[in-house]
């Protein structure tokens, strides 16, 4: 967990609606150590984040991962995932009445039982804590949030219902794929840039973020959804790999992870690869654009950038293991050698790190962490 200091005051003002400070200090406590357990790319950023910036993109994605579990759950039937969600949406608009109690007992009967829910259920159990802290947030800070979340919400209702005869997510071809990672993920970008253009940012230095925040978004989910084709396949259901570019290989959607068709599934895993780096320049502007303020660090953003690269170089030398338990992921060496080199790293040092990461290990590169 990151080493945060809240002050009393911040306690304070957190919880005047709720009255006990030392109850709201636990609240912020838990969805921070949540965070740690739901995602460890993200903890890392949330990590290396300031307050008050780190409690806004914790709960932010807090918010995102509730909707992303409901909709990632296969035992929950597409009808009811979009009520659910549709439920969620509900809580979340500032203009509807609808509590958050209502959300948690209409996805009740799906929350597994408690000592058997795994760091993504637990977060849906106890979304009233994660809402109830996330109110407590200035009014600037909620409005900034609410938008992106709400529009990813929907998204994720409208894929549900388009794909729910498949009884999963079936993506057709690459305009269906970006328009489903924009839902996942360039939301994700948008909420980050609507927290750093709050107040004293020139406007074309706002446009500039708008512009490619997006791309940010889209790049992260792109590497993901070239990655996890395996667990995506066989835990939740889904195929995010076009069917068009699996058809034109001669590979049916359901039978993406058999092994007889290993090659010709991997040659799509590294289409679907190259077009995530397509999105890296304009991902590289948006980091390099991005203003210091709110708490907000490089090294925040530039860890999962710099990942995203590793994970390309990865993808690009054995696509094959992303169609198998084995997978397809950077070494923890790595990690832990981008980490320390991006928290002292600039913004005029990223393509340099970049260009680096794209052809060989970083740790391996710079000789740390042998």
């Amino acid at each position: 967990m990151s080493g945060r200091n809240i002050s009393a005051g911040e306690a304070d003002s957190r919880s005047a609606a709720g009255g006990d400070p030392e109850a709201a200090r636990a609240d912020l406590d838990w969805c921070h150590e949540a965070v740690q357990g739901v995602s460890r790319t993200f903890a890392l950023t949330v990590d290396v984040l300031e307050e008050p910036m780190a409690s806004h993109i914790c709960l932010g994605y807090l918010l995102c991962r509730v909707a992303d579990t409901v909709e990632d759950a296969g035992h929950i039937p597409p009808a009811a995932q979009t009520d659910v969600l549709e439920t969620y949406d509900a809580v979340l608009d500032p203009e509807d009445d609808t509590d958050v109690d209502e959300f948690r007992a209409a996805v009740d009967e799906w929350v597994p039982p408690e000592g058997e829910r795994n760091a993504d259920w637990e977060v849906v159990a106890r979304s009233p804590t994660v809402v109830a802290t996330f109110e407590e947030f200035p009014e600037d800070v909620r409005a900034a949030i609410v938008p992106p979340v709400r529009e990813m919400v929907d998204g994720m209702a409208m894929f549900l219902d388009r794909h729910a005869e498949a009884g999963g997510l079936r993506i057709d071809d690459r305009d269906e794929l970006e328009q489903y990672c924009y839902y996942a993920a360039g939301t994700v970008g948008t909420l980050i840039t609507n927290l750093l253009t709050r107040a004293d940012v020139d406007d074309e230095r706002v446009q500039r973020l708008y512009d490619t925040a997006e791309e940010f978004g889209l790049l992260l989910q792109l590497v993901n959804v070239s990655k996890d084709v395996y667990d995506d396949y066989t835990a939740e259901n889904n195929v995010y790999i076009p069917a068009e570019w699996l058809a034109a290989e001669g590979v049916d959607q359901e039978s993406i992870v058999d092994p007889e068709n290993h090659e010709s599934s991997a040659r799509v895993v590294d289409r679907t690869a190259e077009y995530a780096h397509s999105f890296l320049d304009d991902a590289q502007a948006y980091l390099e654009t991005m203003p210091l303020k709110h708490g907000n660090t490089m090294a925040a953003w530039s860890v999962p950038y710099l990942l995203a690269v590793g994970t390309l170089r990865e993808l690009r030398s054995r696509p094959e293991d992303a169609l198998t338990e084995t997978g397809v992921k950077v070494s923890r060496k790595e990690v832990f050698a981008v980490m320390s080199a991006a928290s002292d790293a600039g913004r005029d040092s990223l393509a340099d790190l970049r260009e680096t990461i794209a052809n060989k290990p970083f740790h391996r590169a710079t000789g740390t962490n042998e």
